[in-house]
């Protein structure tokens, strides 16, 4: 027998078994059929149940643009990408590592306002207590209460005046529609500010390795390739994870 019947009675082995395995897998787990369908409904109830799926739905598609933008995650992921910038290392963390860090940073930032999110409108409403208009200003009160203590005066009177909006006697009276904007705009500042404070260190050790150079008449060797080393030994001494970490968390208060 050559190569190819061989290969041809292999493949074909291979088939029957993958079917009679599916076939047996079927049959003794039972799989679920999941059928999608398309009816005129009988009742305003269930109109408005399909109208909350269509909503959940949604907020479930922008829940990765709320994550980002309404939470402490754009400073932190802002300030780590400058400390990696700083450091000179291009690549390590790679941006996965990055992303999953300022994720679960602010799952740990946000940890009391989602608790308050839970406890006061989700919970409620599950059981069905109050209503969906209810459970949403329920909701984005301890949200607006954590953008207000990040958000600048500047930046917030800058949106008001962009949208036209008169002065507001309480920040109740601020619409959501200029706080988030306004919200975004400080913790952008607040980041770079952060980035810069860490960035120094590393600038004086890349000025002091180029001087060094400069001074021994070695222009040729880039001055990024000496002080790398140096920058990451400095970073590994003075324990930078968790500095960069506690300050993070302390920018954003009590």
């Amino acid at each position: 027998m050559n190569t190819r019947n061989c290969l041809l009675l292999f493949l074909s082995l291979a088939c029957l078994a993958l079917s009679a395995s599916h076939g047996f897998a079927q049959e003794a787990l039972g799989l679920p059929s999941v059928r999608l369908e398309f009816g005129q409904a009988s009742s305003p109830k269930q109109v408005a149940t399909t109208l909350e799926i269509l909503f959940l739905l949604t907020v479930l598609s922008l829940g990765p643009s709320i994550v980002i933008m309404l939470t402490s995650f754009t400073r932190i992921v802002v300030v780590l990408s400058i400390l990696r910038q700083a450091i000179g290392v291009q690549q390590t963390p790679p941006n996965q590592v990055l992303v999953g860090i300022a994720l679960f940073l602010t799952f740990f930032l946000m940890a009391p306002v989602w608790g308050q999110i839970n406890d006061r409108a989700l919970q409620p409403y599950l059981r069905e207590e109050i209503g969906p208009k209810e459970a949403t200003d329920l909701a984005i009160n301890p949200v607006r209460r954590f953008m207000f203590s990040q958000t600048r005066k500047k930046d917030l009177g800058l949106m008001l005046n962009l949208a036209k909006q008169p002065k507001p006697k309480s920040s109740k009276e601020v619409p959501t529609r200029v706080l988030i904007p306004a919200f975004i705009i400080s913790e952008l500042k607040t980041a770079f500010q952060i980035g810069f404070m860490f960035y120094i260190p590393f600038l004086v050790i890349d000025m002091i390795v180029a001087s060094v150079l400069l001074a021994m008449g070695m222009l040729m060797l880039p001055p990024v390739i000496i002080s790398l080393p140096f920058k990451l030994m400095l970073f590994v001494l003075v324990d930078g994870w968790n500095i960069v970490a506690d300050t993070l968390i302390r920018s954003f208060g009590p």
